[in-house]
């Protein structure tokens, strides 16, 4: 992702904020009618003593007496209604926004490459769409109906104190500069505190996750006390934080509610001094005093409101950085469609990030039909290449082709349309048997295609004993399932995608021996036509491969079939001394 300037203009990102808003112009343009209305009722209200002390009782005019009280009926009618619809208008318009900017998110985060999330903690990324995304909404909806209704109403009720005395509003309007150099001290704290108030969210949800997703863990190894000690610290900085915020919001409008107090005092002194007794009436001094009394709600709103305003911008920063970030790099023009794929492997560098190169000038092929097996200990780069094929990650070095053009060539979609891939870590997700194996572009697969991958995959039958069958919710991430269910199930869904080209990483780990042995029948036959790519430390996934590549340290150190590789009494030959006699006390090596 790209950096983001911790400087970036204040008025700049309000503005892109309330791009959002442009959609809705004609609910937004009602709404801010309505606001004008309410503003206007303020004022109002205030000039409305005049006539109301002067006419009705010094002058005891009848007109006043009967006009007046109506008057104040229709005003607080409009007002309510005006109050009303702003309210309603800007909070639907809100959460528009708020859907809006976290569907953009959520695409961002399909789109983004594989390597923003090895850098990125599944809590933050989560408290972006949640936390962050409502900030936002916050200023566009809520924070704009304050600023518009609360500043027009101050507008209102300072002309009318101009029209009834310049002289006394001077005293008012005097205190201006000093009010707005504190908002400006506030503003800078608010948006510090209000990073470090998202920081903290991103961090509590993923202590959170972590403790939920790891459950057994915890409980197996005695982790409680330290996810405790964890979590209340993560807990304890958010509270420190939120704390700090509110502070800083409370103590800021009392203080300025303070300064306009004395402002008030001043004003009241000199009207009721001698100088000014004479030049204004009991009405207009009212009228005066009633319209600096209303603003006391409209200026605190608009202190108070200032800290939301620097949160959703934090805010905004942090969710643009997002979604301003390069997607995944698709380079490719071409588009891949064949039945059958040759893949070659040629001078293959790679390294992640800046750390040190995993793969080291590899150079092999997978022919058409071909099962290629791919074992050495563990870090030897097995793995690595498993994801470099789909292109999760991009080579540093040298190329991969595929039917004779460099995988780069090809659109990403068709690409990893023609491969199958069932890796160590099985992912499953919260939805039905049959959603999780006709997955992607296999939805809407005919069940009965579906019932023959999982009779392949040695899945049906643990399936229909399952409570509804393939309409069973499997839990977050096949919770309710076994660890070799789990696999079964993954291997299903790469049956049915039916690709020619099939990458299995350790497809058949978490199998037992019989589960194994009858799932290794239906990936034989599902191989037979393929180009297949395995990486497996079990003999019997290994031994019927057409090639073997023996890596260390992401070389190749050997390659031949199993009975070749076995008489050459190589690497090859340690690794499975090591697999056929763990008891050995030399240090056991992974294949």
């Amino acid at each position: 992702m790209t950096d983001s300037n911790p400087h970036t203009d204040s008025l700049t990102m309000y503005r892109r904020l309330l791009s959002y808003a442009s959609p809705y112009r004609w609910q937004l343009v009602l709404a801010i009618v309505s606001m004008v209305v309410y503003a206007g009722s303020s004022t109002a209200f205030a000039a409305l003593m005049k006539p109301m002390l002067d006419g009705s009782f010094v002058e005891r005019n009848s007109s006043s007496i009967t006009f007046v009280p109506v008057l104040i009926v229709v005003i607080f009618f409009f007002r309510g209604l005006a109050g009303f619809l702003s309210a309603y208008l800007m909070s639907a318009i809100g959460w528009q926004i708020v859907k809006t900017i976290r569907q953009q998110l959520f695409d961002k985060y399909l789109d983004l490459p594989t390597a923003d999330f090895d850098h990125s903690s599944s809590g933050d990324m989560i408290s972006r769409v949640t936390f962050n995304v409502r900030n936002i909404a916050n200023v566009a909806a809520e924070c704009v109906t304050i600023l518009v209704r609360d500043s027009l109403s101050i507008i209102g009720l300072l002309c009318l104190m101009l029209y009834h005395s310049w002289k006394l509003s001077l005293g008012f309007l005097i205190l201006g500069p000093l009010v707005a150099m504190i908002v400006v001290f506030v503003s800078g704290r608010f948006r510090k505190l209000s990073f470090g108030i998202q920081d903290s969210m991103g961090r509590v949800a993923s202590v959170i996750e972590e403790a939920v997703e790891g459950q057994r863990l915890v409980k197996v190894f005695g982790g409680r006390d330290y996810e405790r000690e964890h979590f209340d610290k993560v807990n304890e900085l958010n509270r420190k934080l939120n704390v700090k915020e509110m502070f800083t919001r409370a103590a800021s409008a009392p203080i300025i509610q303070f300064l306009v107090a004395i402002a008030l005092a001043i004003i009241v002194f000199l009207a009721s001094s001698g100088k000014y007794v004479g030049e204004i009436s009991v009405g207009v001094f009212m009228s005066f005093i009633t319209a600096m009394m209303m603003l006391f709600a409209p200026i605190k709103q608009l202190t108070m409101v200032n800290s939301k305003i620097q949160a959703g911008i934090a805010a905004g920063e942090s969710v643009f950085k997002v979604l301003d970030s390069d997607s995944e790099l698709d380079t490719g023009t071409v588009v891949l469609n064949s039945k059958s794929i040759r893949a070659d492997f040629n001078d293959l560098d790679f390294s992640y990030s800046n750390d040190k190169q995993v793969l080291h000038k590899l150079s092999f092929s997978v022919g058409v039909g071909e099962t290629v097996a791919l074992v050495g200990g563990s870090g030897s780069g097995k793995s690595t290449i498993a994801n470099l094929i789909p292109r999760l990650y991009d080579v540093t070095g040298g190329s991969i082709s595929i039917n004779g053009a460099d995988i780069r060539e090809y659109t990403l979609e068709s690409l990893r349309a023609h491969i199958s891939y069932v890796g160590q870590e099985v992912t499953l997700f919260n939805d039905t048997v049959l959603a999780n194996i006709a997955y992607g572009q296999m939805r809407g697969s005919d069940k009965a295609a579906v019932i023959e991958a999982c009779r392949v995959a040695h899945a049906h039958e643990f399936i229909e004993g399952l409570q509804h069958g393939y309409e069973t919710i499997v839990g977050e991430n096949g919770v309710m399932l076994s660890g070799g269910q789990r696999q079964r199930l993954a291997i299903a869904r790469a049956i049915l995608k039916d690709a020619p080209l099939l990458v299995l990483d350790e497809a058949t780990s978490a199998l037992d021996t019989e589960s194994e042995r009858k799932v290794q029948q239906g990936l034989s036959e599902l191989m037979k036509n393929r180009s297949t790519i395995v990486i497996a430390h079990r003999l019997s996934t290994i031994e019927n491969a057409d090639r073997i590549i023996v890596m260390e340290e992401g070389k190749i150190v050997e390659i031949g079939s199993h009975k070749e590789l076995l008489q050459k009494n190589g690497y090859y030959s340690f690794l499975q001394g090591r697999l056929q006699n763990p008891d050995n006390d030399a240090e056991p090596v992974a294949i």
